[in-house]
């Protein structure tokens, strides 16, 4: 009868090891650069041993890039379980997507996301592990897709552009977003709040405009002259 209990206080705890971890490798990161800061300093920082890190990530690489990460998890999540409703494979992964971010309601999740994101731009170990995941992750919401609507049968390339026209939606949204941030305030390079942080809101709102636009962007022609139409 005491085993749940227990078990949740453990649970607890992880989780809470595991957000220490990520918050603390964001701000030294930030504060010191990537290569600036050991695995053995963060931890003693943490004041966890190597052995519990390699638990939880398995590089510096992956905590540093923990906020992306598990949005794109909890994507996955929504689309297990997504109506279908008649909507595109775009739309569907579009919503999937969006109910993702609203689950995002931590309220430190958008400040470490920018952070994350201003760490990936100058660290190119960080790039590459961001390609793994991506890829990892579409194979993920192909499989998804095949099963639950039998959609990516052999030699049927849609699915996959329609996943690669989400993926690329959202990092022209998460640009935008991050940029509008730099402009106007948010978060500083070296850490600081230099006003009201971006939200994950209005990370959903640039991911719709998007995502709307992405039709109109298949049928753009260059003409001489560089006038599109």
């Amino acid at each position: 009868m005491t085993a749940a209990p227990n078990s949740s206080l453990r649970e607890r705890k992880k989780r809470r090891t595991r957000q220490t971890l990520i918050d603390t490798a964001l701000e030294l990161f930030t504060r010191r650069g990537f290569g600036g800061v050991t695995l053995d300093e963060l931890c003693e920082e943490v004041e966890v041993s190597k052995r519990t890190f390699f638990r939880t990530f398995t590089s510096k690489e992956d905590v540093a890039m923990a906020p992306g990460q598990d949005l794109w998890r909890v994507f996955l999540e929504e689309l297990e379980t997504a109506d279908p409703d008649g909507l595109t494979v775009v739309e569907l992964g579009r919503d999937a997507l969006l109910a993702a971010l609203a689950r995002m309601d931590d309220e430190g999740w958008a400040r470490r996301m920018l952070l994350s994101r201003r760490l990936a731009e100058r660290t190119p170990s960080m790039g590459a592990h961001g390609l793994q995941f991506c890829e990892a992750t579409t194979q993920e919401a192909l499989a998804i897709l095949h099963r639950r609507f039998g959609l990516g049968t052999p030699g049927d390339l849609r699915p996959r552009l329609a996943v690669d026209m989400l993926v690329a939606a959202f990092h022209g949204a998460l640009a935008s977003w991050v940029a509008q941030a730099d402009e106007t305030g948010g978060v500083s390079g070296t850490g600081r709040t230099r006003s009201e942080p971006p939200t994950a809101g209005e990370l959903a709102a640039r991911l719709r405009e998007a995502v709307a636009a992405l039709p109109a962007s298949l049928a753009l022609t260059a003409a001489p002259g560089g006038d599109g139409g």
